[in-house]
């Protein structure tokens, strides 16, 4: 009976959390339609607000511009951050690797709004001028310990033996790194990749500090609009992108139950074949 009661509470509880989180997102949506133009009353529905987004050139090249940042950005982070974590897996001294998951954790942990100065101060230092690649060079810089934790962890749960069996039977490190460890850690590396993008897509507070030259992204540019009075144009933005990472989780989701399947299915086929080669040796 307790043990119920406290389920009954536990449900009540994350009900309320999430409605406290997607409730002020769906409001923002319904206004979204709003014929008014003002979040005062829902006068009446309308796809006015979604064709002026379509319409403003400036604004679909800012969101060009912002996927463009997020897409190269995960991608270079991924294949850095996924060298690091194997770098920090296969690093034989346990105060070293310690030391590299700190500052690994550090960075995770650090405000945006100070990576964003520090970022600023060294690019103002260097000389380097502010815009795609400042803002690009930042994102991958606060990407890659995202990277990292999420492909460590699929390290660690990897048999080593595999690796052991595969050298002893010939192959060389490429083999061993293409064939072996890559494929093992798949489900990592594609985590960090859409985590990384994620990030990216809607960073403000780093971006905000290291953007410049005419060159904005749409988390910024929300922000500015937001600033100059609220406009409903901005709801149906905000709508189209939430639709869009929702679109993203399912993908990834999907992604990743293909690949569980796949995997299963190995499994059960090497059974399989294990069973047979049994059958004949004791036939």
């Amino acid at each position: 009976m307790k043990a119920t009661t406290n389920t009954k509470w536990n449900n009540a509880f994350l009900a309320l959390v999430f409605a406290f989180m997607y409730l002020p997102i769906f409001y923002l949506i319904l206004y979204s339609f709003n014929a008014g133009g003002t979040m005062n009353a829902f006068t009446g529905f309308t796809w006015e607000h979604y064709q002026a987004v379509f319409e403003d050139t400036r604004l679909i090249g800012i969101v060009m511009n912002t996927f463009l940042v997020a897409l190269l950005s995960a991608l270079i982070a991924t294949t850095i951050g996924t060298m690091g974590a194997i770098y920090i897996y296969y690093t034989k001294k346990r105060r070293t690797k310690n030391t590299l998951l700190s500052l690994n954790n550090v960075l995770m942990v650090s405000p945006d709004v100070i990576i964003g100065a520090s970022l600023l101060i060294l690019f103002t230092m260097l000389g380097f001028s502010l815009g795609f690649s400042s803002v690009l060079l930042s994102h991958i810089a606060f990407s890659i310990p995202i990277v990292v934790l999420m492909v460590l962890p699929k390290l660690y749960e990897m048999n080593d033996s595999m690796i052991s069996a595969a050298q002893d039977l010939g192959a060389n490190s490429g083999q061993v790194f293409s064939r072996i460890l890559i494929p093992s850690i798949t489900p990592g590396i594609l985590s960090g990749f859409f985590m990384a993008f994620t990030y990216s897509l809607d960073d403000f507070a780093v971006t905000f500090f290291v953007t410049g030259n005419g060159f904005t992204t749409l988390a910024v540019e929300i922000y500015s609009r937001a600033r100059r009075g609220v406009s409903l144009e901005i709801n149906a933005l905000s709508a189209l992108m939430f639709l869009f990472t929702l679109l993203l989780v399912l993908g990834y989701y999907f992604i990743q139950q293909y690949g569980h399947n796949k995997r299963a299915q190995q499994m059960k086929a090497i059974g399989k074949r294990a069973g047979s080669d049994r059958a004949v040796k004791n036939g």
